[in-house]
């Protein structure tokens, strides 16, 4: 796990002046670590230091993101060779292209939460402990969680489908160098995903503060949870707390796509930062991997729609996400290239730059979609507040004809979120979880490339839908050498 004992040992980065540094820097003893944090201030740049850790290329940075389409279907790739297209082709084993980054950069993310709880819980037991502090636990602990959410969907099979089966290590403290912390169950993990959510709840503010966690936050990725645990009642529940907050508001159709190029707008629920100074990864971006060929010196056109995606929205030419695509490399009518990250099609960013773009984790558009197919999917299906949720986003599609309680569907649902989240990251986990069969769109590439690694359609059965451990992971801590997912 590249190395998860020693890392998690060394019980995370000493707290100092920058974000920058918070980052670098590793205390050389346990005693370093207790001291690190003593006040709001100290946990504030400590949650910072958290918040740009995830915005790392290994994860919501772009890795995570082009994972969560290109393994989905609704992502095809031009061409092989130009990094990272065995997301696509499944090319991946112990050994080489093992997706290890994920793992050790989220286990490293994990490693800064758990220093902050700790911190922030000594305090507390020396009678230190302040609201703000509380609330900085909570914000960590939130984000703990979704890590965990995160690392169990790539390492671990669907909930629904084996919750006995192997998830990965709980490391919820810090260890001693000698620890060799072991695979958990896929139940385990929601369990204690679950308490994260639920114990930091009561704690978090309820205001939004642009760039941190609150309270609606830690609903919104209890509802993701639940959903993916078909607990349907109680996802339900927790999406329209989110939606009924009053604290964020759907896009007009006509702002829509202007919200690309805004940070911090009025559906944003949490959203990471991305500053030209710090954190940008230029032409490394995801707006650069997902813009054509040449557009801009440095795009390479890496991945693009794949041709069912591009069908799903041909259903309404007059769809106003249509505004927030261009033509891909493969023809000069295509509307394959994806401009969200790059904020639009004047490349201006959310803030000047055409890279350092914001990643927008949740949005309140999920929400809604979460809530129609939770509210379908009851043990008595409340189908007009599926079809009335539904509604509120099939509006950016207006030649459409709304549903209604008649009408309403699953697979209307889900068409709908990958057209609303394209590029975004949800497709092939939602995938999953539902039990749908993937079809790639291979006879896209041109010239031919041949895929060996998997048929053009899979599903979860297939064993490559979750990634190896990697060697290297093994080798670092022998007790998950027995715990290799099946196939590898």
């Amino acid at each position: 796990m590249k190395k998860i004992t020693i890392i998690l040992s060394v019980l995370g980065l000493m707290l100092i002046t920058s974000c920058e540094d918070f980052l670098d820097v590793r205390p050389s003893s346990s005693a370093a670590s207790e001291n690190s944090i003593t006040n709001a201030a100290d946990a504030k740049v400590a949650v910072n230091g958290i918040m740009r850790k995830m915005t790392s290329s290994l994860y919501y940075g772009r890795n995570f993101v082009i994972y969560g389409d290109a393994k989905g279907g609704d992502f095809a790739v031009r061409s092989q060779g130009r990094g990272l297209d065995y997301y696509y082709s499944f090319n991946h084993s112990a050994t080489s292209n093992s997706g290890s980054g994920f793992w050790e950069q989220i286990y490293n993310c994990i490693l800064q939460t758990n220093n902050l709880i700790m911190n922030i819980a000594k305090l507390e037991s020396e009678g230190k402990g302040t609201a703000a502090l509380s609330d900085y636990k909570a914000q960590a602990m939130t984000a703990r969680a979704l890590m965990y959410f995160d690392l169990v969907r790539i390492y671990g099979k669907p909930y629904n489908m084996d919750k006995a089966s192997l998830g990965v290590p709980l490391v919820l403290e810090p260890l001693d160098a000698s620890a060799q912390p072991t695979r958990e169950s896929v139940e385990a993990v929601y369990t204690q995903i679950l308490k994260d959510l639920t114990d930091a709840a009561p704690l978090l503010s309820k205001n939004k503060v642009n760039g941190y966690i609150n309270y609606y936050a830690n609903k919104a990725i209890e509802a993701r949870v639940h959903l993916f645990m078909d607990n349907f009642t109680a996802c339900l529940t927790a999406a329209e707390e989110v939606i009924n907050s009053g604290k964020y508001t759907l896009y007009s159709n006509t702002a829509w796509v202007g919200s690309w190029a805004t940070p911090y707008g009025s559906e944003s629920v949490f959203e990471l930062a991305i500053y030209p100074a710090e954190g940008d990864l230029t032409t490394g971006s995801l707006g650069y991997y997902l813009l054509r060929l040449n557009k801009v010196t440095g795009a390479s056109g890496w991945f693009m729609a794949s041709d069912y995606w591009i069908a799903r929205m041909g259903e309404d030419a007059t769809d106003i996400r249509w505004g927030i695509m261009d033509y891909d490399e493969s023809s000069p009518t295509r509307f394959g290239s994806s401009l969200k990250y790059v904020g639009g099609a004047a490349l201006q960013g959310d803030k000047a730059s055409r890279s350092a773009v914001n990643v927008k984790v949740i949005r309140l558009s999920e929400m809604y979609l979460v809530a129609a197919e939770a509210a379908l999917r009851l043990p008595t299906p409340d189908k007009v507040k599926a079809a009335n949720y539904l509604n509120q986003i099939r509006k950016r599609a207006p030649g459409l004809v709304p549903s209604t309680d008649a009408t309403v569907t699953l697979d209307m649902i889900i068409d709908e979120k990958s057209k609303e989240f394209f590029a975004e990251g949800l497709r092939y986990f939602d995938m999953l979880r539902l039990n749908r069969t993937i079809e790639f769109n291979d006879e896209f590439i041109s010239p031919a490339v041949v895929i060996t690694h998997r048929t053009k359609t899979i599903d979860r059965t297939f064993y490559k839908t979750i990634l190896p451990i990697s060697q290297e992971e093994m080798d670092a801590n022998p007790a998950i050498a027995s715990q290799q997912n099946t196939g590898y």
